[in-house]
């Protein structure tokens, strides 16, 4: 199958900005020219690759063939850089899977230590964003998975410690005679979504076999820091991203030093090794600052 390089950087950007009229404006081109080289594309592979919609969303192969095109983007302007005889090549765009909780404490202090990129993140659980790198849609993945996806680089960046927190008006209400299980069976948890394990992981290790309880879901870190200072419930928060809200007392620790760490890891293919140094650099470098060491 002959893929034609015009026509998989236009899913790119169809898929990226979400619109025909979008992606028309991005390329310089006009809509129906969009239309055109999607349909000559969706012919070629024989695939529908865009779910028509606001915004348009991508196929699962849509998306493998879009990440494709921007991998070739990246890897254009590293060849840009090299062979000083070719043109510059505008900003490559490079996608990542990393978890909500990096990316509201460390991550995007290395991602403005590449000027020369665009990103584009998809946030999931740090046990399943490696999942996005085997299924093809993304360039990399800050993970919490060890073992490599087929083909890649595993880089060790460090543990992002987690502390169970809550407000003192809910711990005395909810805790007066100690975090017990039973207590803990009825207490409102925080969870971000059905993936999140950090709170079992926590009461198993500190406490005692993980009883059902009442949760909340709220898929966002900043949230979680918000509702536990109102008293919704108690719920896992990175130990950096609280600390100042431990020093001054609006949140308290369940049991104090009982702390969880989650080791985080950069995997992405090493075809794309030389094209991803910067970015593997900065993320080292980063982590190394913001993470406690793994060794």
């Amino acid at each position: 199958m002959n893929l034609d390089h015009t026509q998989l950087a236009t899913l790119a950007a169809l898929l990226r900005n979400g619109s025909f009229e979008a992606a028309a404006q991005d390329l310089g081109v006009t809509q129906s020219a969009i239309s055109q080289r999607l349909k000559t594309l969706e012919d070629n592979v024989g695939a529908q690759l865009v779910e028509r919609g606001r915004p348009c969303t991508g196929t699962a192969i849509g998306l493998r063939l879009a990440n494709h095109a921007e991998q070739i983007g990246l890897l254009e302007q590293t060849l840009s850089r090299d062979l000083t005889s070719l043109a510059h090549q505008p900003n490559a765009r490079i996608r990542i899977a990393v978890n909500a909780d990096s990316l509201a404490t460390w991550l995007l202090d290395a991602l403005a230590m590449c000027p020369g990129h665009l990103f584009d993140l998809a946030i999931d659980d740090q046990d399943y964003s490696v999942e996005w790198l085997r299924r093809g849609e993304v360039i990399g993945a800050v993970t919490g998975q060890a073992k490599p996806a087929p083909g890649c680089d595993v880089i060790a960046l460090g543990t992002l410690e987690y502390t169970a927190t809550a407000s003192p008006a809910f711990i005395a209400r909810c805790f007066p005679n100690g975090v017990t299980t039973a207590a803990l069976s009825r207490a409102p948890v925080l969870v971000f979504n059905p993936k999140d394990r950090l709170q079992h992981l926590w009461m198993e290790e500190h406490v005692g076999p993980a009883p059902p309880a009442p949760s909340h879901g709220l898929p966002s870190s900043e949230g979680f820091v918000r509702a536990c200072c109102l008293g919704l419930g108690w719920g896992m928060n990175p130990r950096s991203l609280v600390q100042p809200l431990l020093d001054n007392g609006t949140l308290v620790e369940l049991i104090t030093g009982a702390t969880l760490g989650t080791p985080l890891y950069w995997q992405a293919p090493r075809l794309m090794r030389d094209a991803l140094a910067p970015l593997t650099k900065a993320l080292r470098v980063t982590a190394r600052a913001r993470l406690n060491s793994q060794a």
